[in-house]
C-alpha cells in the first residue's frame, strides 16, 4: 500500500514541477542512524573540498549598524537543515512547507491529514523524503525511548505551582542530563570521528522524551496533576502527546501534527537554534545545549510571542465585538498604530511575504473551523493589516507570521492555557535543533567564538575603513 502511495506523491509532484527536485530515500533500511552513517563521510569530504577551494572567499560585509543592531544579516553560520529564503518562506532540506504537507508520510490515527512529525526529522537530517515504512520506524523508536527518569518526574511533582511551565521544561531537559550517552562517551575519551553518534542517540532519547516531560508540566498545572498515562505504542509521537495532554479529538491530534511540524526549524540564526548551536560547540551535551535554547525560547521576543498576539486579539474582541465592518476593523487598527502599539503577529526579521506557516494554518481552520469567531477575527484583520501598515511606511514586512494563527486554533480546541504555548513551540523546536547539533559534530564544527570590540576600538576601524 505504501508503495502504491509513494508512486502516486511522484506523480503529483511531476505534474506539479516537483519531481526533478524531490529526493525520496532511496534505501530500503529504516534504521535512520544507518542511514546517516552512509550519508555523513560523503558530506564530511564534500566540505572539506569546498573549504580547501574557497575558505578565503568573502561572501558579505559587516556593518557598524550590523554589529550595534544584533548582528542581523551578518553571514556567520552554517545550517544544513533549513534556509529562510525572504520572498519563499522557510524551506526544509529545499523542500518548502506546501511541498512537505504534499509529500510527506502521514499517520495512521486521527484524520491522517498531516504529515507526521517524523517524516519532517528525517527529511532534516537526510534530506531526503522517507518512505512510510521510515517515518513510522521513527514513531516506534521514539515510543521505545520515551521513558523519563523517576528524579526528573518527581522534580516535576515537586515544582510550585508559580513556577512558569517553561520554567520547568528548561530545568527537567537540564536534569535528563543524566542520561546523557554524549557526556559519558566523552568522558570515556570516544574518538572525535564518533561524536555525532552519540550526539544522535542522545537527541532521539531527548525528543522521545520531551512529549511525555510536557504532558506532566501541563497536567500538574492545569489538570490537578492527573496522569499522563503510558506511551501507546500503536500511536505516533504527536498522536501520544496529545493523548497524554488529555485531548482525544482526532482534529486536535492533526492540529498536533501541523504545529509540531512548521515549528520545527527556522534557520540557524533564531535565538533558540542559535543558542543550542553555540552551547553545543562548547561540546556540553545535547541535553544542556538544548535547555540553554528553551530559556532563549522562554524571550517575549521569541516563543512568547504567540501570547501576546492572542491576548491582544481578545481585547480586540472586547473592543469591536464579532459584526465588526472591514470599515470599522481599519479604523480600530489606525488608532492602534496611532496610540503607539503595534499589530502583534505583524512583521517578521526576514520574510517579506506572508508566513507560508500562517497559510496553512489559516487553510486548517478555513477547513476546520471556519465559523469560530476568533477565526474571523483573524480573517478580517488579514484582509486590512497589511494595507495599512504599507500605507504607514514603517514596516518592512506588513504581512502575518506564525503567531497571528497558532494561539487561535489551540484555543478553539480548548487549550486556553496561553502561558503554555511556548512548551509546545519548544516540543517542536527540538526536531530541528539537534538535528542540527547531529550534523554539527558529524561536521567537526569548533567552538563558537566570534571576534568582539569596544565602541573605542570600533570607531577606529570605521576611521581607518573611510581613508
Amino acid at each position: 500500500m505504501s508503495m502504491f502511495r509513494n508512486s502516486i506523491v511522484k506523480l503529483v509532484a511531476s505534474h506539479q514541477g516537483l519531481v526533478s527536485n524531490c529526493r525520496y530515500a532511496t534505501a530500503a533500511s529504516t534504521n535512520l542512524k544507518a542511514v546517516l552513517a552512509n550519508q555523513i563521510p560523503e558530506k564530511q569530504e564534500e566540505v572539506k573540498k569546498f573549504r580547501k577551494e574557497h575558505g578565503s572567499t568573502k561572501v558579505g560585509e559587516v556593518t557598524v549598524d550590523m554589529m550595534y543592531g544584533g548582528m542581523r544579516g551578518i553571514r556567520g553560520l552554517v545550517t544544513e537543515t533549513s534556509v529562510l529564503d525572504p520572498n519563499e518562506g522557510i524551506r526544509f532540506r529545499g523542500y518548502s512547507i506546501p511541498d512537505c504537507q504534499e509529500l510527506l508520510p502521514r499517520g495512521n490515527g486521527g484524520t491522517g491529514e498531516q504529515p507526521l512529525p517524523e517524516a519532517l526529522f528525517w527529511l532534516l537530517l537526510t534530506g531526503e523524503i522517507p518512505t512510510q515504512q521510515q517515518a513510522d520506524a521513527i514513531s516506534k523508536e521514539w515510543n521505545d525511548r520515551a521513558a523519563i527518569p523517576n528524579h526528573v518526574t518527581t522534580m516535576l511533582n515537586n515544582f510550585p505551582s508559580n513556577l512558569h511551565p517553561m520554567s520547568q521544561f528548561s530545568a527537567a531537559i537540564t536534569a535528563l542530563n543524566s542520561e546523557s550517552k554524549f557526556a559519558k562517551a566523552y568522558h570515556s575519551g570516544v574518538k572525535k570521528s564518533q561524536y555525532w553518534e552519540y550526539a544522535y542517540e542522545d537527541s532521539m532519547d531527548m525528543i522521545a522524551k520531551l512529549p511525555t516531560v510536557a504532558s506532566i508540566i501541563y497536567r500538574n498545572l492545569y489538570r490537578e496533576g492527573s496522569s499522563v498515562g503510558a506511551i501507546d505504542p500503536k500511536k505516533d509521537w504527536s498522536w501520544n502527546f496529545a493523548t497524554m495532554l488529555g485531548y482525544d479529538n482526532a482534529d486536535f491530534v492533526e492540529l498536533m501534527r501541523l504545529y509540531l511540524t512548521i515549528h520545527s526549524d527556522h534557520e540557524g540564526g533564531n535565538v533558540s537554534a542559535h543558542t543550542t548551536h553555540l552551547v553545543a560547540s562548547a561540546l556540553s551535551d545535547p541535553y544542556l545545549s538544548f535547555a540553554a535554547g528553551m530559556n532563549g525560547l522562554a524571550g517575549p521576543l521569541h516563543g512568547l510571542a504567540n501570547q501576546e498576539v492572542l491576548i491582544w486579539l481578545t481585547e480586540v474582541r472586547k473592543k469591536v465585538g464579532d459584526n465588526i465592518t472591514e470599515d470599522g476593523m481599519k479604523e480600530f487598527v489606525w488608532n492602534t498604530l496611532k496610540g503607539g502599539q503595534v499589530v502583534p503577529g505583524y512583521g517578521h526579521a526576514v520574510l517579506r511575504k506572508t508566513d507560508p506557516r500562517y497559510t496553512c494554518q489559516r487553510e486548517f481552520a478555513l477547513k476546520k473551523l471556519p465559523d469560530d469567531p476568533m477565526f474571523k477575527l483573524v480573517s478580517a484583520l488579514y484582509k486590512v493589516v497589511p494595507d495599512i501598515l504599507l500605507e504607514q511606511g514603517k514596516a518592512a514586512n506588513p504581512w502575518p507570521n506564525v503567531d497571528a494563527h497558532s494561539g487561535v486554533l489551540l484555543q478553539y480546541y480548548g487549550m486556553t492555557e496561553m502561558n503554555y504555548y511556548t512548551v509546545l513551540f519548544g516540543v517542536s523546536r527540538a526536531l530541528g535543533c539537534m538535528a542540527s547539533v547531529i550534523w554539527d559534530r558529524a561536521l567537526g564544527l569548533p567552538i563558537e567564538r566570534p571576534k568582539s570590540f569596544d565602541t573605542p576600538a570600533l570607531k577606529k576601524l570605521a576611521a581607518a575603513a573611510k581613508k
